[in-house]
């Protein structure tokens, strides 16, 4: 089982009518703003465990489990909106940063959600960094009939109990889980993820198995088409430096096979006004798994380029 050299500690913190979960790791320090961990679809904030431990300076790290994940209930609500996100990411920081900008960093959807963020609340970020937070491929208003319908179908899927996540008989079959999806994660990280990224419950015919804590709702699509022009438009409206950082494993060229390429997004990246591009070797999608020394290396140096007066 994986050591945790940091160990976070829990909060439970008022949200809009929800009770968030955040890890929280370090204390408040005048000197240095906030670091802010968000975390990507179907994960938790403790994913960000081998991250905190590999950084070499201690920080006051925020870390929360979003509406419909880890510990934080989703409302009763049957889909799940980005707008919601952001208005979270707000409230949060309200409550651990006040009128401190902070340093924030997002991996895949947590990415997304930073980007968007960056743009609606320029003055809230320092320093910005987005790890495979790639967005979605364009969509045409054509679509739009077709894809109401699938969102509508999809609710009715739900609520029928289609959508259910697999269950495990123990923590050890959620670790299988985790290291079949990503084959380069050790058994030892594996094993310390699962008692995090799932929980036991009692079954109506006795016993009990072990659930993913992630709401089934987040398997609905968005209704809404995703706007390509709306992202650049917020990606343009970003003030703080950003470091865009991507895997060698090619992840949008096996979800989209060619719909959406790395060079889509590199050119979308053309939008914001100040931004570098990092990649990480021998990593897949969950770089933050894979390579948590290199992925806090890179997080370090930026965040603390401007701090030391140096060039990012």
């Amino acid at each position: 089982m994986y050591q945790a050299h940091r160990p976070s500690r829990s909060e439970f913190v008022p949200i809009r009518n929800l009770r968030y979960h955040v890890r929280v790791w370090g204390t408040s320090a005048p000197a240095r703003p906030p670091l802010v961990l968000l975390h990507g679809w179907m994960d938790v904030a403790a994913s960000w465990q081998f991250v905190v431990d590999a950084l070499v300076e201690e920080r006051h790290v925020i870390a929360p489990d979003w509406r419909g994940f880890g510990l934080t209930e989703g409302g009763a609500v049957d889909n799940y909106w980005m707008p919601d996100y952001l208005a979270d990411l707000d409230w949060l920081l309200d409550h651990f940063a006040g009128d401190t900008p902070v340093d924030l960093v997002g991996h895949s959807m947590g990415g997304n959600i930073a980007m968007q963020y960056g743009g609606v609340r320029p003055q809230r970020v320092r320093r910005l960094v987005n790890l495979e937070g790639f967005g979605m491929p364009p969509l045409q208003p054509a679509e739009a009939p077709g894809r109401y319908g699938k969102w509508i179908d999809q609710l009715k899927r739900l609520h029928r109990g289609e959508m259910a996540l697999a269950s495990y008989t123990g923590p050890e079959g959620v670790a299988r889980r985790l290291m079949k999806t990503n084959p380069r994660l050790s058994k030892d990280k594996a094993n310390w993820l699962a008692g995090h990224w799932s929980v036991p419950r009692p079954q109506a015919e006795g016993g009990e198995r072990w659930e993913i804590l992630g709401d089934p709702a987040h398997k609905i699509i968005n209704a809404n088409l995703f706007r390509v022009d709306e992202a650049l438009a917020l990606y343009a409206a970003i003030a703080a430096p950003v470091l865009a950082v991507v895997a060698s494993e090619d992840s949008l060229g096996h979800w989209w096979k060619g719909r959406y390429t790395l060079a889509d997004f590199q050119e979308r990246l053309e939008s914001v006004r100040d931004v570098r591009l990092e990649r990480v070797e021998d990593a897949g999608h969950m770089l933050h798994h894979d390579q948590p020394g290199r992925v806090a290396a890179l997080i370090e140096a930026f965040l603390d380029a401007s701090r030391a007066g140096r060039p990012a």
